[in-house]
């Protein structure tokens, strides 16, 4: 059992509480503002039951795994004798700047401390630190109680061993880490969404498709796929000789297509008044918040799913247990 740190104890902070929770450690979590520790235990409490009706807690009871969290108002006192901080502040270079200072000052030199920033490379901001060789983003796909992939991005001097130790403190949490070997804008996840976003804008600015009908080609086509395999085992699977087959076969087709898919439309401009109507027209405003309660109910069949047929099947090389 390890002793963890939540800096920032709101949307994503209060996600990773439950998976470290949930892994069996000891959490301590600490807000610039002392109302949202308890507010995040608050929606914490809240959530377990229906993690519990779908098995993903882990085979703990609701209570025990209540029982490893504990708000701090005093970030000394939640940074005391930790293994590993996770930051979750607001994505700006000075705030991150500051308080990867007050961590590297406060935390043991023996902890690992890791961001949760989507946009900022490490190197940005600590890069001024004494102890800026234990310092790596883990940046999760909200929320990482129920989406186990997790990009590891280190910075230039970031230590190789940081590197490991962090991947497999996430693997024994149940999370499926994405090991970046150097750091680039967009990391791994954001790169590969933003080409498919840019595709997706493209298609409907240029009028080839609808908004609903881009969705459906993704929900009820690629994502299928996608859900338990990657674009590169999918393309190995779907030739007779695997991947070297496929290319051979078919890469002809994406380089006709890639000029014709190097023009950017802004998303600002007319398509975002088209997108807009065709989404508020199938899902109103006003019921956003139900649709979201929905979507995480879906997120959590799904994971219990995976989790189920993975057992099922010895956990098949290749497959990532949630």
């Amino acid at each position: 059992m390890a002793k963890v740190a939540i800096i920032g104890s709101g949307f994503v902070g209060r996600a990773w509480a439950i998976s470290y929770a949930r892994a069996g450690h000891k959490v301590a979590l600490w807000d610039a503002d002392p109302a949202a520790p308890a507010a995040a235990l608050g929606y914490i409490a809240r959530i377990l039951p229906d993690l519990d009706r779908n098995g993903l807690l882990g085979g703990h009871a609701k209570e025990a795994l209540m029982a490893r969290l504990a708000a701090r108002r005093d970030l000394a006192e939640a940074l005391s004798e930790v293994d590993h901080v996770q930051e979750n502040t607001p994505e700006d270079l000075g705030t991150k700047r500051r308080v990867f200072a007050d961590l590297d000052r406060l935390a043991p030199r023996s902890a690992v401390l890791a961001s949760s920033t989507s946009a900022l490379l490490p190197s940005a901001f600590t890069d001024h630190l004494e102890g800026r060789e234990r310092c790596v983003v883990v940046h999760p796909l909200n929320p990482p109680y129920l989406i186990p992939a997790a990009e590891i991005v280190p910075a230039p001097w970031t230590s190789p061993a940081i590197v490991e130790r962090t991947a497999a403190f996430l693997r024994a949490a149940g999370h499926a880490p994405i090991v970046m070997k150097r750091e680039i804008d967009g990391f791994l996840m954001n790169r590969l969404q933003g080409a498919l976003l840019e595709e997706a804008f493209r298609l409907v600015a240029d009028g080839y498709a609808s908004v609903e009908d881009v969705d459906i080609g993704l929900r009820d086509g690629l994502a299928l796929r996608w859900s338990f395999m990657g674009p590169f085992e999918t393309i190995d699977l779907n030739a007779p000789s695997g991947i070297g087959d496929y290319i051979d076969r078919y890469q002809k087709i994406y380089s006709g297509l890639f000029p014709s898919m190097q023009r950017r439309v802004d998303w600002a401009g007319p398509v975002k008044e088209t997108v807009m109507a065709e989404r508020r027209a199938r899902v109103p405003a006003a019921e956003l918040p139900e649709r979201q309660a929905w979507r995480d109910r879906r997120l959590m069949a799904l994971a219990a799913h995976k989790q189920r047929v993975a057992l099922e099947e010895g956990d098949p090389k290749g497959s990532e247990q949630s």
